[in-house]
């Protein structure tokens, strides 16, 4: 039976510490953390946390209650929990590329991630802008849509990790039609729904109020979404963005399409922060991720949440049987 990878990410940051709590799990699938077997061991000794590392050989079938697979990756430099290091990035790159290698060649089911540091990547010299843009070139697809996710909503982004200012100049019929057949693509394959319904956020207060305070909505995206609506497509036209996300709205759609990062993130994360998880659409294998950052200050205190990694891991392995 394939693994999921796990990678633990910035090893100065939470993602060791939420790594290790993964050895609490029993799953059918073998789930596997890619980082420093040393730095583990160090962690789990700071935390005081009783775990038995074991390399991983692809040999036991199961992942089991106490012990924590683990396929090694050393560090560049030792770790002081809190502190970042511009020569540890290569580890962290190190553990994104085994992971989509592994995914790419079918050795594995996909890939679950803890967070990184953008910056303390890009100090090193080595332009970073985020795991999703990792794996997008890595895999060599045009387009890949980021969407987080709770028990309740989905919101897909039509871009990412843009300035604000870039971002009316990114919106393009081209880019608006690739991320909406990805997403209709993904929810109905990956999370079987037959028709999914999808609300659309416009770019401009009040959704441009008719021009008057912007014209994308009436000449790029609302032109756009009435070819989908023609075809039979459930999709709404512009909404303005601060009404979109009431109830009422809500619960008669399956996802939301945002027109940037914090339009829409904010509102999923204030509605289920440390339960919300990244999924990474349009890559030919299952990649998703926490909801949050590095957070430092909590490295090493036993104070981190390891909850949403936890939610990764569960949705990832859901994925990997409703998609095979």
């Amino acid at each position: 039976m394939q693994p999921l990878y796990v990678t633990s990410g910035e090893p100065a940051g939470i993602g060791p510490d939420i790594c290790l709590t993964l050895a609490q799990r029993q799953d059918e699938r073998p789930v596997v953390v890619l980082g420093d077997k040393h730095l583990l061991t160090e962690r789990a000794e700071q935390l005081g946390l009783d775990v038995t590392l074991v390399d991983y050989t692809g040999q036991r079938q199961s992942s089991e209650a106490g012990i924590l697979y683990v396929e090694h990756v050393a560090v560049s430099k030792k770790v002081e929990a809190g502190h970042l290091n511009a020569s540890n990035a290569s580890y962290v790159l190190e553990q994104l590329r085994r992971s989509a290698e592994y995914a790419l060649a079918g050795k594995s089911v996909g890939v679950a991630t803890a967070p990184v540091q953008k910056s303390v990547i890009n100090e090193a010299g080595i332009h970073f802008s985020g795991h999703t843009e990792y794996y997008q070139e890595y895999a060599g697809v045009e387009r890949v849509v980021m969407m987080l996710a709770t028990k309740s909503l989905r919101v897909a982004l039509a871009t990412t990790h843009l300035p604000l200012r870039d971002v009316p100049d990114a919106i393009t019929p081209t880019r608006l039609r690739q991320v909406i057949d990805i997403l209709l693509h993904d929810l109905k394959t990956k999370f079987k729904i037959a028709e999914p319904r999808i609300l659309v956020c416009g770019l401009n207060p009040h959704a441009g109020e008719d021009g008057y305070l912007g014209r994308e909505e009436i000449e790029i995206i609302n032109p756009v979404l009435n070819e989908y609506r023609e075809a039979g497509q459930k999709l709404s036209l512009c909404l303005p963005a601060d009404t979109l996300f009431t109830p009422e709205h809500l619960q008669n759609a399956d996802a939301v399409l945002a027109m940037y990062h914090d339009q829409g993130l904010p509102v999923l994360k204030s509605q289920g922060f440390g339960e919300a998880i990244n999924i990474t659409l349009g890559l030919p294998f299952i990649r998703t991720s926490v909801d949050h950052g590095t957070a430092l200050s909590l490295a090493g205190t036993w104070q981190a949440k390891s909850s949403s990694l936890h939610v990764a891991v569960d949705l990832a392995l859901t994925l990997a049987q409703t998609c095979r």
